[in-house]
């Protein structure tokens, strides 16, 4: 069986938008890529308004297209909090995929929702076993925190891990441009980046000067362990 790597995000865009080059580099060495979005109603968001079904449905094709599982849970922006309900829903959607590898959202952010979903992504990806009572479950071997960008990250975000996205930049910041003209109803351009492009990719091109390449992405490992450096 293919391993699994689960990517959580409050939002349809948070794992398009923070760790897209990841997933596609997944996606190459043959992994099962899934991203978990626990926000799946967005009946009252008014930027689609009357087409949240058509953001789900074309969320759920486009990262098809990218070789990702695109998963939506059914809370409401604004309307979810860390419940006994949901770090249950939460911990079963983690035990059904049993993910060797875990993503989520960096706690420290100016969004409530990013605050709640980090939160519970911590704690069913660490706790499942212990929330849904099954002592055969186990933790992810690796879980990292990924932030999304200077406009949500208030403090703390010190990546360890660098990941070099440079042969997967342009399916990544296509990726994120269709999801972005999706919401707008629109024609996707490649020839002009949106305002998530540009944040992308100045901050992309910043990860990557940081460690010497063109593109890159960085996260922080939640657990420390060894690593084979020769």
């Amino acid at each position: 069986m293919a391993r699994t790597l689960l990517a959580i995000g409050a939002h349809y865009d948070d794992c398009a938008f923070g760790i897209p080059g990841i997933l596609l580099q997944a996606v190459r060495k043959n992994y099962r890529v899934v991203s978990l979005a626990l926000i799946g109603d967005y009946t009252a968001w008014g930027p689609i308004a009357g087409r949240a079904p058509e953001l789900i449905a074309g969320s759920k094709k486009l990262a098809a297209e990218h070789g990702v599982e695109q998963q939506f849970l059914s809370f409401k922006s604004h309307h979810f909090e860390v419940t006994p309900q949901t770090k249950r829903e939460v911990a079963e959607a983690v035990a059904s995929l049993e993910p060797e590898i875990a993503f989520q959202l960096w706690p420290h952010d100016s969004h409530e929702d990013h605050v709640v979903a980090a939160r519970l992504s911590s704690l069913a990806l660490r706790g499942a076993s212990s929330i849904l009572g099954n002592p055969k479950l186990r933790p992810p071997r690796a879980v990292y925190a990924y932030d999304n960008g200077p406009r949500h990250t208030i403090y703390g975000f010190e990546p360890d891990t660098f990941i070099d996205i440079t042969p997967d930049w342009q399916r990544s910041i296509d990726w994120l441009g269709r999801l972005m003209a999706l919401v707008r109803n629109e024609p996707y351009d490649s020839a002009r980046r949106d305002s998530a492009q540009k944040l992308k990719e100045s901050l992309a091109g910043y990860r990557g000067k940081t460690c010497g390449v063109d593109y890159a992405e960085a996260v922080h490992a939640l657990g420390k362990r060894p690593v084979d450096i020769l």
